[in-house]
């Protein structure tokens, strides 16, 4: 008999205790919910016109093909009257039930439990039929367009994913078991993270990933030394000190995305890019872009071309002496790279050497699974909600990221934190995760209606700073890594809007997904990569004739990027004459949260 059904006096005792402490942790539950404001329905859920609209698409469906629903329906009764039949007839039996019948690779379902008692088994099964049959009842609706299929694959699988039986105490084997082990200290426990964290967010839930207090920035993740050397209202300009005795004389500067922080880059030194960058001989600048408030709501996309990207490019240039920069751009960092290079072509200035792009969508059709959320409700919701505040908040971010792998990121960490009182793990990303900043009112509205909807940029109607761009203007040589998993920015999608410039370009195809895909170190080589030499025009064939490599794709860009960048001098300290050390890296802005 599985250990939280046995009769333990003294477990009981103490659950009773327990129980007692839960009136105080309740009051600060009701207390904590109250605080927070009234949703805006438009940003978190679908309209009722979706809803609908695929209400009618699924009649429609019926009506046109009633036999598909009549063989799902007796196929689904059939399988779930088997799963009863084997649940009673496990009931009753008397042999031995320990091991499990069948193993499960799904992490909802590791204890064997789930296998080994007829009750959770049954649980479990009925649970798994039903999420198939949902599924497939919403599959192939021809009444409805691509996109609008895609949502409704992705919100229905939201509500199957919300009501795994693992999801609830009373179906959850694991945390039964822990309630009476501990004498009900996991509940109190989970209750009392659950409290902390709706305090902490102003009523909101948001989920602890990690341990808040196990990581500082510059202490132990940002740890690369460096200098502040410039700053303004936008981002701090951070200078790394060399780490050889010579480096390359064209300096690299890397924007990073600012819907993020710049610190994915340089977390523990084993893993760092930045370090890794520097011990390869080169001077190292990134921006810091500056978490926004309600005093920024009138920064645009062209406030971080002009006092962002091009600032920091004459900064840099200004502070090495040279007249040209190799620039990376990762994200939407990378975006607003493909709009400098575009608009400088225009205006013919010609101050960077070369391009880099860490996942980088530059072309929106196929914007990969955060098309979900780009539909007129959707953005009318976004825009009513930031012309009020005069910014997104970070809040939105976290969850719209989080529930891309809900799973992970929402439901397993809400069941190990609230039903088991675990505390989080020690996990540098997952605190990188959770640590997003806001966005401006017009660049948010912007960015997603301009480029995300209409597609402005791949179509050659952006228009910025007064120059309509195209990305066929790009002439610079440029390097390209894409991830085989990006759910953010798909590889097809990234290639094909990069391949619209002109200049002499390199594409890698990397393992792995958005973060793990680019911080995959040289010195670990966990993931592999794909090469090939021709354009990515025709992009299934180009996978098909590319190279694989088991080894990290650092060692081809840096050999890619030892061709750009001349030949070498003495190293250089941070800082010059003009511009002087404000303070030491990581600075200031980075650690505002």
């Amino acid at each position: 008999m599985p250990e939280f059904l046995q009769d333990d006096a003294g477990n009981f005792a103490k659950l009773k205790a327990n129980f007692e402490k839960l009136d105080e942790l309740t009051k600060r539950l009701v207390d904590a919910i109250g605080q927070k404001e009234p949703s805006n329905l438009d940003i978190p859920t679908p309209s009722s016109e979706f809803y609908s609209k695929a209400m009618m698409a699924y009649f429609s469906e019926v009506l046109d093909n009633p036999a598909k629903l009549i063989e799902q329906q007796v196929g689904y009764w059939q399988e779930s009257v088997n799963a009863w039949a084997e649940a009673q007839s496990r009931l009753f039996s008397k042999e031995d039930q320990g091991t499990p019948s069948t193993p499960t690779k799904d992490k909802r379902f590791k204890s064997p439990l789930w296998e080994t008692h007829p009750y959770f088994s049954y649980v479990k099964q009925q649970y798994l039929l039903s999420s198939t049959a949902i599924e497939e009842a919403t599959q192939n609706l021809s009444h409805l367009s691509p996109s609008e299929q895609r949502r409704i694959k992705f919100f229905t699988r939201q509500i199957v994913d919300l009501f795994a039986p693992s999801n609830f105490l009373a179906t959850n084997p694991e945390a039964l078991n822990k309630a009476v082990e501990t004498g009900g200290q996991s509940l109190v426990d989970g209750l009392e993270k659950l409290v902390k964290d709706l305090e902490d967010n102003d009523g909101r839930l948001a989920v602890t990933l990690t341990d808040p207090d196990a990581f500082e920035i510059g202490k132990n993740i940002a740890t690369t030394e460096g200098s502040v050397v410039f700053q303004n209202r936008m981002f701090q300009l951070i200078q790394y000190k060399p780490l050889t005795e010579t480096v390359f004389k064209t300096p690299l500067l890397i924007l990073p995305p600012w819907i993020n922080k710049y610190y994915i880059l340089d977390m523990k030194p084993e893993n760092s890019m930045v370090k890794y960058l520097v011990e390869q001989g080169y001077t190292v600048f990134i921006v810091s872009w500056v978490n926004p408030d309600s005093s920024y709501r009138d920064v645009g996309i062209d406030t971080y071309l002009e006092e962002g990207l091009l600032t920091a490019l004459n900064t840099v240039l200004s502070i090495t002496g040279e007249e040209k920069a190799n620039i990376v751009g990762y994200c939407v960092g990378g975006t607003l790279l493909a709009i400098a290079l575009a608009w400088m072509a225009k205006k013919k200035i010609n101050t960077v050497k070369s391009a880099t792009f860490f996942t980088t969508l530059t072309d929106f059709e196929d914007p990969g699974e955060l098309n979900v959320f780009i539909e007129e409700g959707f953005l009318t919701g976004i825009e009513k909600d930031v012309d009020e505040k005069g910014y997104m908040d970070s809040f939105y971010l976290t969850r719209t990221f989080s529930f891309l792998r809900a799973n992970d990121l929402v439901y397993g960490p809400a069941i190990r934190s609230y039903m088991m009182g675990e505390a989080p793990p020690v996990f540098d990303l997952l605190y990188w995760n959770s640590d997003s900043p806001n966005l401006p009112a017009r660049m948010t509205k912007e960015y997603l209606r301009g480029l995300y909807m209409n597609n402005d940029l791949a179509e050659g109607r952006f228009t910025i700073c007064g120059e309509k761009l195209s990305l066929k203007a790009i002439r610079k040589p440029l390097y390209a890594i894409a991830t085989e998993s990006d759910h953010i920015a798909p590889w097809k999608a990234s290639f094909k809007g990069l391949s619209q410039t002109r200049g002499k370009s390199r594409f890698i195809l990397s393992q792995s997904g958005h973060i793990a895909g680019v911080v995959n170190p040289a010195s670990a080589d966990k993931y592999g990569h794909w090469t090939n030499n021709n354009k990515p025009e025709d992009i299934d064939r180009w996978k098909n004739e590319a190279t694989f490599a088991p080894t990290s794709w650092w060692r081809d860009w840096t050999q890619w990027l030892e061709g750009q960048s001349g030949k070498q001098e003495s190293a250089r300290i941070p800082g010059s004459e003009q511009y002087h050390i404000i303070e030491p890296a990581p600075g200031s802005y980075v650690v505002k949260r």
